[in-house]
This record gives structure tokens, C-alpha cells and sequence, in this order.
């Protein structure tokens, strides 16, 4: 499950079985009773459950002696993703408690009732601003909410790289900001007619995620309609139009404490054909990351104020120049967070809820860099009911490993959405030969079929 899939709540799933709601704070033990202390509490915002939470988080907690108050305005979801026993994860002590997690304000209320926490963090990228509003207010390791809320909303994020730069002493930075301008809430689409724009350019939510609404417009004519169409859908949403960037579409995976940035790794993203732009395929990057683009964002990112956590970077190679397509300030999803975990061979999960438990990050994660992935996702090409697909399947052979997951089940239907709602399944393939990787991947999609009637 990813967050933007607003259907997968409605999936049954299962996990081990809640406790109550939090009970009200109790005094600070004493010396007799220290060895009975109640564990650390880590508050946990979310909206719909993810694979990098039911999968990646949770289980870190875990491992990590914590214990997990999950803050949600969809607490039914939850409660059926990790309410009947899960048995492939060991999970926390877990209260679900329901909260209205966009307004920070009702986030700290809530936080509040259970007594100071320990850490609160989120991996959603509509949360982001709240929870580092909450570890800020409560005193706590966090994101500047600044950087947070700059990269949450693709306008302000233009805006403020291009008041950055170009800096003609740092060599790294790129001379040539993005072109873009923002279309207000109560703003007319009729006002951009005579927009001087750089066509074909791209229009898109301006707090949009999985690029739901992103399209590629040819004139203005295009962009005034879509931009009404777009309205329709999301009634008075502030939209962004901006210069599209045509190149090779790159990841840049990153870990900081406040101190020490790691860059984790990278993908080459692939994607479907215009106006549309969903991924398809991922593949990781041999490591180490490729220059002089790494260091260009990583001198972009630093200008935004992006240094705590864990972050994922979008962007585009045009020669030698690195161009941001948008930052979300949280961990790759779609599985690459679960993937990239397993090539590491690091506790990746638990470094990054450490950071928020104030914890420096070693100097050295001592990561693999010999592993290779391709991420294949299986897309649904219209609407309609799913009549017949592969069931879950895990095979090794020649030293890949492939693992298929359905992520929509047979007789369910659906709408064509152009995003990663359309994903029908993903198949990790994983090894150290791309090569064989890559023939791995072509024979398992030969052999099976996916039919929509």
C-alpha cells in the first residue's frame, strides 16, 4: 500500500491485536521501579496505512523497545490493517487514537493528553509540517518546519531555490532555477491565458503527491482547460505550472541527524508516456552516487533547509546539471524504502526513528554497495474490473530474487486514476547482475497475465 492509494484501507489486512486507548500519564518512576519503567513512546502520524509503515516503521519500533501511539483521521483503516494478528512482523505495544492530524494544533492537544513524548514522527508526506510542528512545540529532535513546509508546497520550494542561487562562488550550484508561477486558491484558470510560459510545461497540485493531476500541456488553450479540469476534481486547489524538464528522472535517497548527511543511494526512474507521468520501473544506481549531479542537489537541498531525517529527491539530468523536479521530505515509497533496507543491509528503518529519538547516525552505516534492484510495477491501461492476475509469489534463481505482490485483488474495480493507483502489482527483482535481473523480470511478466474486463 502507498499513501495516495485512497483505496487501500479498504483491503482486509490483519496484525496483531490492539491494545486500548492511552491511558492518562502517570508520575515519573522511581529508583525501585526503573526496571519496570514503561518504554519509550513514539507518537506516530499517519493517514491511510502504507507498506512503509505496516512493513518498515512498526516493526522498527519493535525492535527498538518502543512503544507506538499512531495519531489518524482514518482510525477504521488502521484498525482493520493491524487488528486480527499479523505473523510476519513482530509488532509494538500499539494504540490507534483518532485525531484530525492536518491541524497541528489538534496534533499537540492530543500528544498532550498522553504527557510529554519521547518522539513524534511521521513518514506521510501530508504531515510532515504538523509532526515538526509537534516535536518543536514539545522540545523534541525534529524537521525544521520551515524546510517541511517549503518542500511540501512546489511553489514556495521554487521560490526558494531560486532566492538561493546562483551563487557564483559555490561552483556546485546550478545557474538556471526552474521557471514556474503559481496559481492561487480563488485564482481564475482564465487568468493564465496569456501566460508567457515555455511550452510544453507541466501543471500540478501545488501540495500534490504521487503525480495525481501532474500533466504535460502543449499551449495555453491546454493549460486553461486543464487547469479547470484539475479544479473540478480538487475545488479551489492552488495549482503550479512549471517549465518541463525533459532528461533522464533520477532519485537521491538521504539520512541525516542535523549533522551528518548519508546519501543512502539513487534510482533511474522510468515513466509512462506524456501528458502522464507515472512510474513504471526503478532502477537503484551502482553505487557510489553519480557526480557532479549528487553533490548539486545535495547544495540544493541544504539551501531548503533539508538535513534531518530522511528525504526523497526527485530530479532530472540535463548535461551536467541536476535539475529538482520536487523533494519529499519522507522515505521513497511504493516498496524502494523496503527494497533499499534489504540491499543496504542496514537497519535502515531504525536509524531513521533514532535520529527522531535524538540519537546521533554513525559516521559510517556500513552499507552494501554491490546490490542491484529493479522495481517493475504492473499498471492497469483502463478502467474496469480485475478478472484474473498472478497470485503473491516468492522464487530464486541464478541469483535473483523475485518478489511478486498483488496490490489489487481479483474482482476488484476500479476507475483509471493516471497515478500509482492504477498499480496492479509490483514485482521486486533483486541480485547483484542487472543483467540477469533484467531477463528475470522480462520472463516472469511473459508468463503471466493481468486481465481487466
Amino acid at each position: 500500500m502507498n499513501e495516495n492509494d485512497l483505496d487501500a484501507a479498504s483491503r482486509p489486512s490483519s496484525s496483531p491485536a490492539l491494545r486500548g486507548s492511552s491511558a492518562a500519564p502517570v508520575p515519573a518512576p522511581s529508583a525501585a521501579q526503573a526496571a519496570s519503567a514503561p518504554p519509550p513512546r513514539l507518537h506516530l502520524l499517519a493517514r491511510n496505512p502504507t507498506d512503509s509503515v505496516s512493513e518498515g516503521f512498526l516493526p522498527a519500533a519493535a525492535r527498538l523497545g518502543l512503544a507506538v501511539t499512531l495519531l489518524t483521521d482514518q482510525p477504521e483503516a488502521h484498525e482493520r490493517a493491524y487488528g486480527n494478528g499479523r505473523q510476519d512482523h513482530a509488532f509494538p505495544a500499539l494504540d490507534i487514537v483518532p485525531c484530525d492530524v492536518r491541524d497541528f494544533a489538534e496534533v499537540i492537544g492530543r500528544i498532550a493528553t498522553d504527557g510529554r513524548p519521547d518522539a513524534v514522527f511521521t513518514n506521510s508526506d501530508h504531515l510532515q509540517t504538523q509532526a515538526a510542528l509537534a516535536a518543536a512545540y514539545f522540545g523534541l529532535p525534529g524537521k525544521d518546519w520551515r524546510a517541511a513546509l517549503r518542500t511540501k508546497n512546489k511553489a514556495e520550494l521554487r521560490r526558494a531555490v531560486a532566492a538561493a542561487g546562483p551563487d557564483a562562488a559555490d561552483p556546485l550550484w546550478p545557474a538556471d532555477p526552474v521557471w514556474s508561477t503559481e496559481l492561487a486558491t480563488g485564482q481564475e484558470p482564465a487568468t493564465l491565458a496569456g501566460l508567457d510560459a515555455p511550452y510544453p510545461c507541466v501543471v500540478k497540485p501545488r501540495e500534490g503527491v504521487a503525480s495525481e493531476d501532474v500533466v504535460l500541456v502543449a499551449d495555453a488553450d491546454e493549460l486553461v482547460w486543464r487547469c479547470v479540469e484539475i479544479r473540478a476534481r480538487r475545488p479551489g486547489a492552488a495549482l503550479v505550472v512549471e517549465e518541463f524538464l525533459d532528461g533522464e528522472l533520477r532519485t537521491l535517497e538521504t539520512l541525516g541527524d542535523g549533522r551528518t548527511l548519508h546519501v543512502l543511494g539513487g534510482f533511474r526512474t522510468e515513466l509512462s508516456p506524456p501528458p502522464h507521468f507515472i512510474e513504471e520501473r526503478l532502477h537503484l544506481l551502482p553505487a557510489p552516487p553519480p557526480q557532479p549531479h549528487t553533490d548539486q542537489v545535495l547544495a540544493q537541498l541544504r539551501a531548503l533547509g533539508v538535513g534531518f531525517g530522511v528525504c526523497h529527491t526527485e530530479y532530472v539530468v540535463q548535461g551536467d546539471r541536476a535539475r529538482l523536479i520536487e523533494v519529499n521530505y519522507r522515505a521513497i515509497g511504493d516498496q524502494c524504502d523496503l527494497v533499499l533496507a534489504e540491499l543496504l543491509g542496514i537497519p535502515l528503518f531504525e536509524h531513521i526513528l533514532r535520529t527522531h529519538l535524538g540519537e546521533p547516525l554513525p559516521d559510517d552505516l556500513g552499507a552494501r554497495t554491490d546490490g542491484r534492484v529493479r522495481m517493475e510495477y504492473v499498471l492497469a491501461d483502463r478502467a474496469g474490473r480485475l478478472a484474473s492476475a498472478p497470485p503473491a509469489s516468492v522464487t530464486e534463481r541464478d541469483g535473483v530474487r523475485l518478489d511478486y505482490r498483488p496490490l489489487r485483488g481479483v474482482g476488484e474495480e476500479h476507475p483509471l486514476h493516471r497515478t500509482n493507483r492504477d498499480f496492479l502489482g509490483v514485482l521486486r527483482a533483486t541480485g547483484t547482475d542487472q543483467g540477469r535481473i533484467d531477463a528475470a523480470v522480462a520472463q516472469f511478466l511473459a508468463a503471466h497475465r493481468w486481465e481487466i474486463v
